[in-house]
């Protein structure tokens, strides 16, 4: 399994970008979907996870009513809206999927993708 993140870029504090994780190898319509966050210095940080079926999500406190996490089991894709974005969002973003349900421990995941950077200017 490959996961392919993309969507990230160099954005002012207010606007907003769509992160997208491709997945290809096998179909994770059965796995659970997240996003997590690192940014220099820091752990990783769980932002938000979707199972399976797309009708249930988990998000983070920190970016609730911010971003949605959403999925497209068609198209074998995972999505982060990212709206109001700040410059604490800041980070190198990684989707990643695991066989079961929510977890915000990042070794309890199976596969990761390479990430996408966010960076978030003042």
């Amino acid at each position: 399994v490959q996961l392919q993140a993309s969507g990230g870029g160099l954005v002012q504090a207010g606007d907003s970008l769509r992160l997208s994780c491709a997945a290809s190898g096998r179909s994770l319509s059965d796995y659970t979907m997240a996003w997590f966050r690192q940014a220099p210095g820091q752990e990783r940080e769980f932002v938000a996870a979707v199972m399976g079926s797309g009708l249930t999500t988990s998000t983070a406190n920190s970016v609730k009513g911010r971003f949605t996490i959403s999925r497209d089991n068609a198209k074998n894709t995972v999505f982060l809206q990212m709206n109001r974005l700040k410059p604490e969002d800041t980070a190198f973003y990684h989707c990643a999927a695991r066989r079961g349900g929510f977890s915000e421990r990042p070794p309890r995941y199976d596969y990761w993708g390479q990430g996408t950077q966010v960076t978030v200017s003042s």
